[in-house]
């Protein structure tokens, strides 16, 4: 029976729950938002392993610690980023703070005054010395814990991520890095593009020092694919697109494609990129599978996601499912 369209109408108290669930009748966007939190619930309660994909600006933005929240609630199995997520991390962390400002700024006056816009946030030339001096101490530690091997001090970029989670917490006791979340919870977290952003450029200049030092990207895939396997079920989160939604869309390919995927994103299929590539654009590939429940939500993924994911929480905890580790 086809659904009737509804008009959407305020309650005194009304959750965030019972607002995605009227939106299933509202129409545009907001179906697709209403059916995307019930695909990333189907995607729980079935037991997928859950692929979630992000991009920088969001751990720019406020969505940080939510992303390390859903990691110690056992939301997630993998993630996947950019390269600037980290350092963004670690800055915010060391008790950095990103500044609220405005699109339309003085954009010359602001980098006369050493700060930098990312649309309407800003961040301080002085975030970014912290974190420099901080990361060489990181990476010497990191450098003198890593096993030398044939003349070689190997590390895959997962596992250079996941010694920073740790070495982050040790420093600064942040339960809202998502980098030490992941590292507690042993959620991998790959980064293809590491060698991008402040932190590409650190670890070039300290290789330049030590260089038996070897970051390992490429070796990094095998590790993203073995991260699951074919015969079981697999769930994507894709927030934006990029690099991340990629690598991870990828590694479905090579393991049957995936069963349940959600893409949040402002990108449209019209520039023939990755980041506005369709669910159905990916079935082409065999990436996902041409049976899965997929949903794609067009929009600001600060408002969408945690819109999204909201009910399904709500939903998990009512049943106990949620894991909500310490």
């Amino acid at each position: 029976m086809a659904r009737i369209i509804k008009d959407f109408l305020w309650n005194s108290g009304m959750t965030v729950e019972k607002m995605v669930e009227d939106f299933g009748s509202v129409g545009y966007q907001s179906i697709e938002l209403h059916n995307a939190s019930k695909v990333i619930l189907k995607m729980k309660q079935s037991g997928s392993k859950v692929f979630l994909t992000f991009t920088s600006n969001m751990i720019t933005s406020g969505l940080r610690g939510f992303f390390a929240q859903i990691v110690r609630l056992g939301m997630v199995d993998v993630i996947v980023t950019t390269s600037a997520s980290i350092e963004e991390d670690i800055m915010k962390s060391l008790g950095e703070g990103f500044e609220v400002n405005s699109f339309s700024a003085d954009d010359i006056a602001l980098h006369e005054r050493g700060e930098n816009r990312i649309g309407n946030i800003v961040v301080r030339n002085e975030s970014y010395m912290k974190f420099e001096d901080k990361i060489r101490i990181y990476l010497n530690k990191i450098y003198e814990k890593t096993l030398n091997i044939n003349g070689q001090k190997k590390i895959y970029v997962s596992d250079l991520i996941k010694e920073l989670g740790k070495l982050v917490f040790e420093d600064t006791k942040d339960e809202n890095s998502f980098i030490y979340q992941t590292y507690k919870n042993n959620v991998p977290v790959f980064c293809p593009g590491i060698a991008d952003s402040s932190i590409g450029f650190h670890l070039h200049l300290f290789c330049q020092e030590h260089p038996d030092f070897f970051v390992d990207v490429i070796g990094d895939c095998k590790n993203i694919i073995f991260a699951s396997n074919y015969d079981e079920k697999k769930g994507l989160i894709s927030l934006g697109g990029s690099i991340s939604k990629h690598y991870a869309i990828f590694s479905g390919l090579l393991n049957g494609g995936f069963d349940y995927v959600v893409y949040l994103t402002t990108a449209h299929q019209s520039s023939g990129s990755v980041s506005g590539a369709t669910t159905k654009e990916a079935m082409s590939w065999g990436k996902i599978k041409d049976n899965a429940s997929a949903v794609t939500v067009y929009g600001d993924v600060t408002i969408n996601f945690p819109l999204v994911m909201i009910p399904v929480l709500e939903r998990l905890e009512r049943d106990g499912m949620l894991e909500n580790k310490k």
